[in-house]
């Protein structure tokens, strides 16, 4: 197998002896990648021959490819999910993986409305390095001098709970961020940010926005590039800038921090870089003041050469204020990972974000590829199965035997004990790099609505409207129809229902009957739903639209105006076509709004009992928490 480069060089390196080193790895790993993935497996089994998962579904100490298949079943979190409870009620003895779970990573995608908990190794954290690590190199080879100036990224942390069994369980950038990688790490020139660390990890969300902000700003001249995980987060920060640039310059100009930034940690990193400066305030004044703020990123960071986010699949409904703040920068996608694993990079990163393909580093984990099939054509209409039988678990292919064009739902063997497990997202094989297949990410399966990193399914929405719907019961009154839309039209967006009322009775229903019945969707739906509201501030209010009778029957003539068949037509869920969120609007007789934001702390609902200090803590924070 190929040495993976060390993540850090002696001082006599140059930077372009380090870019070399990162690129010859991937032409390396891409130039071979099935025998690196018989490697990774046997690597894996071998390591793990004993643990008990294993040795239950009788693998019997096998490492070669056959038996694997041969033996092992096709699993999803509901498989082990038993498995990660004992894990997390603190059974140390080897179940899923010989070396211990270090921590558990948060999955955006929920099980029972809550968090799924994907173990994690010591180790994993030089895996992840690894392809942070190629990240630059891959990009200077079509921006050259990244490494003269500064990245400004607005990075956070979320909150994390402990297990009742003692582990951490968090998000996987949360996790990064507090770990001795990302606050220890070496001076590298791609490194080098305006947020200083203690901003970055700063758990108030409007200390760490405002201090990032505040710092990127005063650093404006030495920014080149700009960004943040996902879209839906640069959005928020400028956002937030064109509510509270007052006090920004206010700062710059004296030299001042504003008391609502009451951390100190964050106020004395704050202080080593900012300075009076009352031309640079006078010029962000001048800009923000502006009626438009299209091209409001170029106009604050001139040598701003691109932006990095991610606009894949859901995000790219940000795709056009992203446009019209930016001026039409590159937008830049530069990888793909998960809670479960580390994937793979995106090799031609200033293509369009609809052309954005990725290439699996096959070093990360052994990858393997189900085969989705399309109802009847429709677009989002995926056949997958969640237990594979026999035939389809032969259907199953490895990295290099994926064929141009198909789709598949990836499938991981990682090092930190999930065994041909089902991810749950939907890739089309593009191209290749090499040996090595390129893949569009084209869904996460069964999602119907998104905003931040919330993922919200059709049955989950369905038991939600379930729910809303009893408070019209003593009206004589019920929801004939409905359908959804992520409205990002909004910052922070929200969520939109579309609802079509049978009216029996005659007594008028209470506009607080209908927000009653907004508060109880958001209180039906996930955790991860439930924090962007409560703590982060990602999410707002959802948002309930009474349309006129016969919207439901106008919105199929339109469906089947465009071709959809009238024997096989259903109301969609979900609607993303702008000229049926129009129609949808132009019907609308009246519209409310929750009042309030639904409960959520920290944790799994099974560990609050454990948790009741962290939980009080939680709640005062949450009574504390400015929107940002």
């Amino acid at each position: 197998m190929p040495e993976a480069p060390k993540n850090s060089y002696p001082s006599d390196y140059s930077l372009d002896e380090m870019n070399k080193k990162k690129l010859e790895f991937i032409e390396n790993v891409t130039s071979n990648p099935d025998e690196v993935q018989k490697k990774v497996l046997s690597e894996i089994l071998l390591r793990n021959a004993h643990v008990e998962y294993l040795q239950r579904n009788g693998l019997n100490g096998h490492t070669d490819r056959e038996s694997f298949k041969k033996t092992m079943p096709v699993i999803t979190y509901e498989d082990i999910q038993a498995d990660i409870n004992r894990i997390a009620n603190g059974d140390t003895s080897p179940i899923l993986c010989s070396k211990p779970i270090s921590e558990f990573l948060t999955s955006s995608g929920t099980s029972g409305g809550e968090r799924k908990l994907m173990p994690t190794i010591e180790e994993e954290l030089e895996r992840r390095s690894l392809l942070y690590s190629l990240l630059m190199p891959v990009m200077s080879q079509f921006i050259p001098g990244l490494d003269k100036g500064k990245g400004m990224y607005f990075l956070f942390i979320k909150s994390e709970a402990k297990t009742p069994g003692g582990l951490v369980a968090r998000p996987v950038l949360t996790s990064y961020y507090k770990s001795c990688h990302f606050k220890e790490r070496p001076y590298d020139p791609y490194t080098n940010y305006t947020s200083p660390n203690e901003t970055i990890l700063c758990p108030d969300s409007y200390q760490s926005m405002y201090s990032q902000l505040l710092c990127g700003l005063c650093q404006n001249k030495e920014v080149l590039r700009v960004g943040a995980v996902f879209a839906s987060g640069f959005i928020r920060a400028i956002r937030f800038l064109e509510k509270h640039w007052p006090l920004v310059v206010k700062d710059i100009r004296t030299g001042t921090i504003d008391s609502q930034i009451t951390d100190p940690s964050v106020r004395d990193a704050v202080m080593k870089i900012l300075k009076p400066n009352p031309k640079l305030a006078g010029f962000i004044e001048n800009e923000c003041r502006k009626d438009c703020w299209q091209g409001i990123i170029t106009r604050l960071w001139p040598n701003t050469k691109y932006v990095d986010v991610i606009v894949t699949g859901t995000m790219s409904q940000y795709i056009p204020i992203l446009d019209y703040y930016s001026n039409g920068l590159p937008l830049v996608c530069t990888m793909y990972a998960s809670s479960e694993c580390y994937f793979g990079v995106n090799l031609n990163p200033l293509c369009k974000p609809s052309e954005v393909s990725y290439t699996l580093v096959p070093t990360m984990a052994y990858f393997e590829f189900l085969p989705v099939h399309r109802n009847n054509g429709v677009a989002n209409s995926i056949s997958m199965p969640k237990s594979l039988n026999e035939k389809e678990r032969q259907e199953l292919v490895d990295l290099v035997d994926v064929k141009l064009g198909q789709e598949y739902e990836l499938v991981v063997t990682t090092y930190a004990g999930l065994y041909r497990y089902r991810v749950g997202d939907v890739l089309r094989v593009a191209g290749f790099k090499n040996k090595a297949p390129q893949f569009n990410f084209i869904c996460r399966k069964n999602v119907v609505l998104s905003i931040d990193s919330d993922k919200t399914d059709e049955v989950e929405l369905q038991n939600a409207v379930k729910n809303a719907v009893n408070h019209l019961v003593p009206f004589d009154a019920a929801v004939s129809e409905y359908t959804s839309y992520a409205d990002t039209t909004t910052v922070p967006g929200h969520y939109v229902l579309y609802w079509e009322l049978s009216l029996n009775g005659t007594t008028p229903i209470p506009p607080s009957v209908f927000e009653d019945c907004c508060l109880t969707i958001e209180e039906s739906l996930n955790s991860v739903y439930r924090q962007g509201r409560v703590c982060d501030k990602s999410i707002g209010p959802l948002e309930i639209k009474i349309v006129e009778p016969g919207t439901f029957d106008k919105l199929m003539d339109y469906a089947i105006s465009l071709g959809a068949s009238i024997n096989q037509y259903k109301t969609p869920r979900c609607v993303k076509f702008a000229p049926i969120i129009e129609l949808l609007n132009s019907r609308v007789v009246s519209n409310y709004f929750s009042p309030k934001c639904p409960k959520w702390v920290a944790g799994h609902k099974q560990w609050s009992s454990n948790n009741n200090k962290a939980t009080t803590r939680i709640e005062e924070m949450n009574g504390k928490a400015q929107t940002v």
